[in-house]
């Protein structure tokens, strides 16, 4: 599958759906979304608590892929994100973020939820950066996460495996407010693409 939106209409793409529709949606200039309270992806690991009501803009994609999206946001609150997921169900997916913590600390990484337990690998992060791209590769159950300030140079975050990942994967963009409400975040582009992750198995 390939695709290629900025969003420059007020209506979505046919393609697209929502999976927990946000508190408000404005399409035209790029996709802004404003969160709900209390929203949050997360399952069971050290919180103890299991939370699958953040809000995701899919599209159902077969196979390998690359999924490329551009970001900016305002965080207010602790633990304010957005960013790329890619899902299997409530208790199988992943998702990679910037996760605001203070006024200048982020926390810049990925949670994989493999059979009900999530993880949260990061990276320190200065909170004045508030505009990011994020890669997802699939290579079948494997993927690979990257990051970007400019396109061009990337950063790569994490491999990581999705145990239960069959052939076709929900696969968007996300974002929550854990702590908060309103939490504004605008997707500038969205591309899906064939995978192009060079690997070699020795």
């Amino acid at each position: 599958m390939n695709i290629f939106e900025e969003f420059t209409t007020p209506t979505l793409p046919s393609q697209f759906y929502w999976f927990n529709e946000p508190a408000r949606v404005v399409s035209g200039q790029g996709l802004e979304l404003w969160t709900k309270p209390k929203t949050d992806f997360w399952q069971r690991s050290h919180y103890g608590f299991r939370r699958d009501d953040g809000h995701c803009l899919f599209t159902d994609i077969d196979g390998d892929f690359c999924v490329t999206a551009k970001f900016e946001w305002n965080a207010q609150t602790q633990y304010d994100q957005c960013g790329l997921m890619a899902r299997i169900d409530a208790e199988n997916w992943l998702k990679t973020s910037t996760e605001y913590e203070t006024a200048s600390l982020s926390r810049l990484g990925s949670v994989v939820t493999n059979f009900g337990y999530s993880d949260w690998a990061t990276q320190d992060v200065d909170s004045d950066q508030t505009r990011i791209w994020y890669r997802l590769s699939r290579h079948g159950q494997d993927f690979k996460i990257e990051a970007s300030y400019d396109g061009d140079r990337w950063r790569q975050l994490r491999i990581t495996h999705l145990h239960n990942a069959g052939e076709r994967l929900a696969v968007g963009i996300y974002a929550c407010s854990p702590i908060g409400e309103n939490f504004w975040s605008r997707v500038i582009s969205f591309r899906c693409e064939p995978n192009h992750w060079a690997y070699r198995h020795e």
